[in-house]
């Protein structure tokens, strides 16, 4: 922004505050982890993250219809893609008469009404940090147009199979774990100045486990939250394969009468989480700590999900009622504030198996 005139660097400021601000309105949980990092991959963070988040919120939306759905999303990635001369307007004129009003209005929803100053603020960033971003957003949104189109007739989407369920993890959050690892292995510097990077071996084996990461994460929150995402999305991520082997329409998944069946499938999620569990921790012992990444920031979402699986496996039942599966706040912040300032990746693997026997607030 060399050149720039005070006035565009106020607005600049105010642009990358608000983002901050935003991001702890729509996920305390990645909101915690953006004030963990430190800058600048505090903010490249944030801002890749709300660009995934407005994608995300269009498809998660059940009073839109999903050929509308569909068709947001192929525009908004037409925005995105720099071979497309779609303007952001586009995109904010096709989505207005969707967003609720000004007092029904969630977090989630005025952050898609100001997808300009989103767009906005990811245009100004460093070049090599714009070419980390963009390939795995893309990839974000048109798979999640992709499900959208396969769906169309249902209403919401139902899964199918453990195949089809990794699909859709990879492009929620498969690609987030890509978009992190773009960002730490990238070249830094202005142009022709580049520093060497990451150690080739480091970014391979970032490379290996990015994946692993993000679908953990995403599979421990669709195992948890079968009721929520039912209700409030009519969406069905648990498999219509592993639904039927145990006697459950998919349609029915929260009657009470195939309650034994679908908890039984709650738990064979939970495990199937478990299974990208070592190549997670992979993923974390093996991140370097640059340009403001900070280990415990990856290390504390994690952790928390090795607790939220603890509580599944003791309570499945409660992911197919209005009853939280979360590991209590105190628990939280005994995690929080274990991995602040920590630096030894070697701790992941010992805490991660202390947090899977019991709380660690009561460890």
């Amino acid at each position: 922004m060399s050149g720039s005139s005070p006035s565009t660097l106020s607005e600049a400021a105010a642009d990358l505050e608000w983002c901050h601000e935003a991001v702890e309105g729509v996920s305390r949980t990645f909101a915690l982890t953006i004030d963990v990092l430190d800058e600048p991959m505090s903010s490249y963070i944030c801002v890749g993250y709300l660009l995934c988040r407005i994608a995300d919120t269009v498809e998660d939306a059940h009073h839109i219809p999903p050929e509308t759905q569909a068709t947001l999303l192929r525009t908004y990635h037409a925005v995105l893609d720099p071979d497309d001369p779609t303007g952001v307007e586009t995109f904010t004129e096709s989505v207005a008469e969707w967003i609720p009003e000004d007092g029904e209005r969630t977090a989630d929803w005025e952050v898609v009404a100001r997808t300009p100053r989103v767009v906005r603020t990811f245009e100004r960033q460093p070049d090599s940090v714009i070419a980390a971003i963009r390939p795995p957003v893309l990839e974000l949104v048109s798979g999640m147009a992709l499900f959208v189109e396969r769906y169309a007739d249902s209403g919401g989407l139902r899964i199918r199979t453990r195949t089809e369920l990794e699909e859709y993890c990879y492009y929620a959050a498969g690609t987030v774990g890509l978009l992190i690892t773009n960002l730490i292995c990238r070249n830094t510097g202005p142009p022709g100045e580049e520093t060497e990077g990451v150690d080739p071996s480091v970014e391979r084996t970032l490379y290996e486990n990015a994946e692993s990461f993000g679908l953990l994460l995403q599979l421990v929150n669709i195992a948890k939250d079968v009721y929520d995402d039912y209700h409030e999305e009519d969406n069905v991520y648990l498999p219509a394969t592993w639904l039927d082997a145990e006697g459950v329409p998919q349609e029915r998944v929260l009657a009470a009468e195939y309650a034994d069946g679908s908890t039984a499938v709650v738990k064979r999620t939970a495990e199937h989480a478990r299974t990208f569990l070592d190549d997670a921790q992979r993923y974390l012992e093996t991140l370097p700590e640059v340009e403001g990444n900070r280990l415990a920031a990856w290390a504390i979402p994690y952790l928390l999900a090795v607790g939220t699986l603890r509580e599944l496996s003791a309570r499945p039942e409660d992911a197919l009622s209005e009853r939280d599966v979360k590991v209590s706040r105190s628990e939280v912040g005994a995690i929080v504030s274990r991995m602040l300032g920590e630096t030894d990746s070697a701790l992941v693997g010992d805490l991660r198996t202390r947090i899977a026997a019991r709380p660690f607030d009561q460890a």
